[in-house]
């Protein structure tokens, strides 16, 4: 994630919300040829895009084969951000799911990470227990649909937007193209 880098040569604030990736997605996951049926190469080529933009960035990216819902994940983000470790919490999500494949719809995955952020466990729990920041969530969740957002990622920058993987280069000219 390279968004310390926007903020720091462009002086731009960025907002992160989430949005419902295949809300539907049960815990166990999803295999994507299910997921994408009868459209199988559209996987393929949204893969190969994907694995050439992270390539070119220096991102690490692996292929995937299945997807896992992130409700809960999402929900510890806005929990992670509160606490001033949503950018830690973030890259440790990313790099759970495109890098090693797990499941980041399970509990004990999330505790994994959690502790790796160093955010204390107990009171995560509580978070999930309670649900406390799914209301964020819905309406981060709410905001995407009322403005039309049906991809990510989604980036919105003075009413202009950059839709799917992009580059550091795609970034800029948003940015330099927005009033």
């Amino acid at each position: 994630m390279r968004t310390d880098r926007l903020q720091q040569e462009y002086g731009v604030e960025l907002r992160w919300s989430v949005f419902p990736l295949h809300p539907e997605t049960p815990p166990e996951g999803m295999e994507l040829a299910e997921l994408f049926a009868g459209r199988e190469a559209l996987i393929r080529d949204m893969q190969a895009r994907l694995l050439q933009t992270a390539a070119a960035e220096g991102l690490p990216l692996v292929e995937r084969t299945r997807t896992y819902n992130s409700r809960l994940a999402q929900e510890l983000g806005k929990w992670a951000e509160n606490r001033g470790k949503g950018d830690q919490f973030r890259s440790a999500v990313y790099r759970a799911y495109f890098v090693e494949g797990v499941n980041i719809a399970l509990v004990e995955e999330l505790r994994r990470i959690i502790t790796a952020v160093g955010l204390p466990l107990d009171e995560a729990g509580a978070i999930l227990a309670e649900r406390s920041f799914a209301p964020a969530v819905d309406a981060d969740w709410q905001r995407a649909a009322e403005l039309r957002i049906t991809a990510v990622p989604t980036h919105l920058s003075g009413g202009k937007r950059l839709t799917g993987f992009a580059s550091y280069d795609e970034f800029v000219r948003l940015i330099g193209e927005s009033p």
